[in-house]
């Protein structure tokens, strides 16, 4: 092997072991709330489908909160609207990490998953309006976001040996995912604007903002402030979980120089995930997806009649043909023009079980789907279904794939967790330290 082709960049290199070591354990928490959240979903379809289904229609449409604030919402509207939002505080503290001190930071390094997210967004919108936009434009989006706890509650099944450098690509796609979805939220699906509450939320954001970088920690303080700005987020039309990621943005990241600095410890950011994650993927989504998820298919003939629906068809092909598409192709281009390699024995075929995860779209999707027809409507019912069957549509091939590459990821992983010297650290990370394409 000549110099040049040591210094040729990978496109999934390893990271640092304490990075690592970071990402493994968000990975396992995401994984047990996948599999909360698929127990939601599974209560909400068997339900829904049982001769007690209006029950499920009445308990989701029970109203609660004060009038007079507009905050008298569904069960159903609370789980999309605040739920949601402690979801997407989550996801906004871990991009906003990844762009201070993660590989996000790097242009290089974030080329990769940046240019595979939007791929991923870009290709299954264009399918979607070309079968089915002239019918319903406003959908067009639904296809477009990867469900992270889902597509790693499918991992843990189907790909326990998957390499590292993979499932932190996984993660980090999934992540900037998020940002493109609130994105989309925020500009599309509001209908209308309320600029005094708008700017009267700047308010209270701008002093939680004020107390997070004096590091103050207190729940008390905090929580009145996140709630206020959630309000009146809500109250000026759009979507409240935006206020989610306004209020992680706002968080730092590294350690004070009075506290350390940033190579003392964990930040605030970090602390504040730990805490949160939790409830989000343990409590949040779970329910988000109990209430979202239940719709009565009627039998085999009425997952015909759904499924033979334009919306429906746009949803499952963005989903199981657009996504693997654009994060793909968007890969190769990258790997085209920096000449970099796949690196650790990988091959094309490991990027399109993995882009495959990405069509697996369920949270952000169902939340799009009800902003875009409305909770409970005929089309919102043919979204959820196109929704559940692109998923697992997605998630069999992907299982084809993944598993027929299965020893090689078998032989990736004890490389990869082989201590023979008993430091606490894998060999692997202990050599080369200073190679680039490790840290």
């Amino acid at each position: 092997m000549t110099d040049a082709d040591r210094r040729r960049p990978s496109l999934f290199a390893r990271r640092s072991w304490p990075e690592t070591s970071r990402i493994s354990g968000i990975l396992r928490r995401e994984t047990v709330g996948g599999a909360l959240l698929l127990i939601g979903a599974l209560l909400a379809l068997v339900w829904s489908n049982s001769p007690w289904s209006e029950s499920y229609q009445a308990l989701r449409d029970v109203k609660v909160g004060p009038a007079a604030l507009h905050l008298d919402l569904s069960l159903g509207k609370w789980a999309a609207d605040g739920l949601l939002a402690v979801f997407f505080f989550v996801a906004g503290l871990e991009l906003k990490r990844e762009f201070v001190a993660g590989d996000l930071r790097d242009p290089l390094r974030a080329a990769v998953p940046v240019s595979a997210a939007v791929g991923g967004v870009m290709v299954p919108a264009l399918l979607y309006v070309v079968i089915a936009g002239a019918e319903a434009p406003r959908g067009w989006a639904i296809p477009t976001a990867t469900d992270i706890a889902f597509a790693l509650a499918v991992l843990a099944v189907i790909g326990r040996f998957l390499p590292s450098a993979l499932r932190t690509f996984l993660l980090t796609l999934a992540v900037v995912d998020d940002l493109l979805a609130i994105m989309i939220i925020a500009v599309f699906y509001t209908a209308d604007l309320a600029v005094l509450p708008l700017l009267g939320a700047l308010v209270p954001l701008a002093v939680f903002g004020l107390l997070v970088q004096r590091r103050v920690r207190s729940w008390w303080l905090l929580l009145p402030l996140a709630a206020a700005t959630w309000v009146l987020v809500h109250e000026s039309g759009v979507h409240a979980t935006v206020a989610g990621v306004l209020l992680a943005f706002t968080v730092p990241v590294l350690r004070s120089d009075a506290a350390g600095g940033p190579n003392a410890g964990p930040g605030l950011a970090e602390h504040f995930e730990h805490r949160i994650r939790p409830i989000s993927a343990g409590v949040a989504v779970p329910i988000f997806a109990f209430f979202s998820a239940g719709v009565t298919v009627g039998g085999l003939t009425g997952l015909a009649t759904s499924l033979s629906d334009k919306v429906a068809i746009g949803i499952v092909v963005g989903l199981v043909v657009g996504k693997p598409v654009g994060i793909l192709t968007a890969t190769w281009l990258v790997s085209r023009f920096t000449r970099a390699e796949l690196g650790q024995g990988l091959k094309w075929v490991d990027v399109l079980g993995l882009s495959l995860l990405g069509g697996i779209g369920f949270t952000v999707s169902l939340l799009i789907g009800e902003l875009a027809f409305g909770l409970g409507s005929e089309r919102d019912d043919i979204v959820k279904v196109a929704v559940l069957t692109g998923s697992l549509l997605s998630a069999v091939l992907a299982t084809f794939i993944l598993r027929a590459r299965s020893n090689l990821y078998r032989r990736v992983h004890e490389e990869e967790t082989a201590d023979r010297d008993r430091d606490g650290v894998p060999d692997v990370y202990d050599e080369n330290p200073t190679d680039p394409t490790r840290h």
